[in-house]
C-alpha cells in the first residue's frame, strides 16, 4: 500500500523497500536552499539591438502623468515615500531579487497614474505590487500571507490577492517593464572600468537607483537616465577618474549621453537631481544614525526616510 505520509520533496532519487509486505516508495530532499542565478548571456549583453530595444520601449512603461496633481486627491508625496520605504525594507528582509523592488516601484507608480486611491489602501497597494513583481524576477516570491505579516497584519491574503487582479487590470497586464536595471550590464561593458572596479560601481549603481525609486520626484524620469545618472554618480563617488580622465565627471557624462542617445543637458541634469536625493539621504542618515529596525508597516515618517537608505550610501563621496 502506498501511503501519502510516506512521501517527501524530491530531487528525483528513489528507493524502493518492502514494509509489512506492502511496497512503498520514499523520495528524498536533495534540493539546496540556495538560489542558482543565471549567467549574463553575451548573445544579449553584446547585441546593440537589445540596447535600442530597450531604449525604444521604455517610455511606455513611465506614469502617464505627474499623478499627484491630475489624478490623486487623497495620498500626498510623502505618503508615496513612505509606503516606498516600507517596500524596500520588505524587499531587504525577504532577500529578494535585486530587480524586485524598483519594478514593484514602477507598478506603484503606474497604478496611481490612472487610479484615485485613497491614503488607507496604500499600504495595501504596496504589498500588492511587491507580489506581483516578486512572481515576475524571484524563483522564491513570498506568499501573502507573508506580505501580511509585515503590514502588522493590517490586511489579508485574500484582500491582497483581490486587489492583484485589479491592479493587472488597471495596469493591463502589462508586467514586463523596462527599469533602470536592465540597462546596466549594457552600459557598464561600453565604458572604460578597470575589471576589479566593476563590481563594487555595479553595488552602488544598484543601490542608487533603489535609493531614486523611493523618491517621487525622480519618477517621471526614463530608467537609462536613471541607470546612467546613478552609474554616473557611482563612478564619481568612488573617484575612479583618478586613474582614468575618460572617466572625470564632463566626459563620463558626455560618453554616457552617446550609449544611450540622451542630450548632454538633460542628462547631466538629471544626474545633479539624483545626487541631491542622494545627498539628502545622506543628510537623513545622519541626522538619525545608522540603525533601523525592519518589521512592519507602523513606524514613524522618520524611522521610514531613514530605513529606505541603504547603507553602502555612506560610502561614497558625493
Amino acid at each position: 500500500m502506498l501511503r501519502l505520509g510516506d512521501f517527501c520533496c524530491s530531487a528525483g532519487e528513489k528507493r524502493w523497500k518492502s514494509r509489512k509486505g506492502a511496497l512503498v516508495m520514499e523520495l528524498y530532499c536533495l534540493e539546496s536552499d540556495t538560489a542558482v542565478k543565471a549567467q549574463p548571456d553575451p548573445n544579449i549583453l553584446y547585441d546593440d539591438r537589445v540596447l535600442q530595444s530597450l531604449l525604444t520601449i521604455e517610455d511606455s512603461f513611465l506614469p502617464q502623468c505627474s499623478y499627484f496633481q491630475r489624478v490623486q486627491k487623497d495620498i500626498q508625496p510623502y505618503m508615496r515615500r513612505m509606503v516606498a520605504g516600507w517596500m524596500h525594507e520588505v524587499c531587504e528582509e525577504e532577500n529578494t531579487n535585486q530587480d524586485v523592488f524598483p519594478l514593484a516601484i514602477n507598478y506603484l507608480d503606474r497604478f496611481l497614474a490612472v487610479m484615485p486611491t485613497r491614503k488607507n489602501y496604500l499600504q495595501l497597494l504596496g504589498a500588492v505590487c511587491i507580489f506581483l513583481a516578486a512572481k515576475l524576477k524571484d524563483c522564491r516570491p513570498p506568499s501573502a500571507e507573508k506580505l501580511c505579516v509585515y503590514t502588522d497584519n493590517s490586511i489579508t491574503p485574500r484582500e491582497l490577492l483581490e486587489w492583484e487582479l485589479v491592479v493587472l487590470g488597471k495596469l493591463k497586464w502589462n508586467m514586463a517593464s523596462v527599469i533602470p536595471n536592465d540597462f546596466i550590464e549594457h552600459i557598464m561593458r561600453r565604458l572604460p572600468l578597470p575589471k576589479d572596479k566593476q563590481a563594487m560601481v555595479c553595488k552602488h549603481t544598484l543601490t542608487f537607483i533603489a535609493l531614486c525609486a523611493t523618491d517621487d520626484r525622480l519618477a517621471m524620469n526614463p530608467p537609462s537616465m536613471i541607470a546612467t545618472g546613478s552609474m554616473a554618480a557611482a563612478i564619481c563617488g568612488l573617484q575612479l577618474d583618478h586613474s582614468d580622465q575618460r572617466l572625470s565627471r564632463d566626459n563620463l557624462t558626455d560618453l554616457l549621453a552617446k550609449i544611450t542617445n540622451t542630450e548632454v543637458d538633460c542628462l547631466r541634469a538629471c544626474q545633479e537631481q539624483i545626487e541631491r536625493v542622494l545627498a539628502s539621504s545622506l543628510q537623513q542618515g545622519q541626522q538619525y544614525g545608522p540603525d533601523s529596525a525592519v518589521r512592519g508597516g507602523s513606524k514613524s515618517r522618520e524611522q521610514q526616510d531613514q530605513s529606505s537608505t541603504p547603507t553602502d550610501v555612506r560610502d561614497v563621496n558625493l
